[in-house]
């Protein structure tokens, strides 16, 4: 009687938790664990999925859906997803390769997995056919600080830059021009030999 009271008021507590948050709020079971046992609580968040109250995300990552009147029930991205894994992680990310280029606009393409460079430890997240990737890094590449340069140069090392057609160097160009001049000088001294190479070619001896 007291085991099946005691789970009772963790699903409570859990409950009422999650019914408090915002629409989009994503938890992880960690989230719940001083409120009872792992066991516990996996039972409970399973529980509040069958009732529809959480989404499953992916294994141990829930979400409250955003009820639209126009879409129905909207999800969070994956890119909230991952920052809010990071700051439960108390580790930096910071996008890369094809969803690095997509983000500033040199590649149309929507990638199924999304890399991030991160300063912890590797993760792999499944979540349905899409995934998200955390791979270390040294801290030189997360040091930049610009908020295009940071993503252009990381983006950059996806491609041949010896066979780039003159409409993307126009694109990198006009990227590189909307960018502070003090945080590109300070994210050219980090990005790699061949990507500064390219930018000062392209680029800055193009102003002199």
């Amino acid at each position: 009687m007291y085991i099946c009271d005691m789970n009772e008021s963790i699903n409570s507590q859990i409950e009422a938790k999650v019914k408090r948050a915002k629409p989009g709020q994503i938890f992880l079971p960690s989230d719940f664990k001083d409120l009872g046992t792992s066991t516990a609580i996996r039972k409970a968040l399973s529980r509040l999925v069958e009732q529809k109250v959480l989404v499953r995300m992916g294994q141990g990552i829930y979400a409250t859906p955003i009820h639209d009147k126009l879409f129905g029930d909207v999800l969070p991205s994956m890119e909230e997803i991952a920052v809010t894994l990071a700051k439960k992680d108390h580790v930096k990310i910071m996008p890369t390769g094809q969803y690095a280029l997509n983000k500033i606009g040199l590649s149309t393409q929507v990638p199924m997995k999304m890399v991030y460079l991160t300063n912890g430890t590797k993760k792999n997240i499944s979540l349905g056919k899409s995934s998200i990737v955390f791979q270390p890094t040294t801290t030189k590449k997360l040091a930049m600080i610009g908020t295009i340069t940071s993503l252009l140069f990381l983006g950059l090392e996806e491609l041949d830059l010896d066979n780039l057609s003159e409409s993307d160097i126009n694109k990198i160009i006009n990227l590189l021009k909307k960018e502070d001049e003090k945080k590109l000088k300070h994210d050219l001294k980090l990005a790699p030999a061949r990507i500064s190479d390219f930018v000062i070619k392209n680029f800055i001896n193009q102003k002199i």
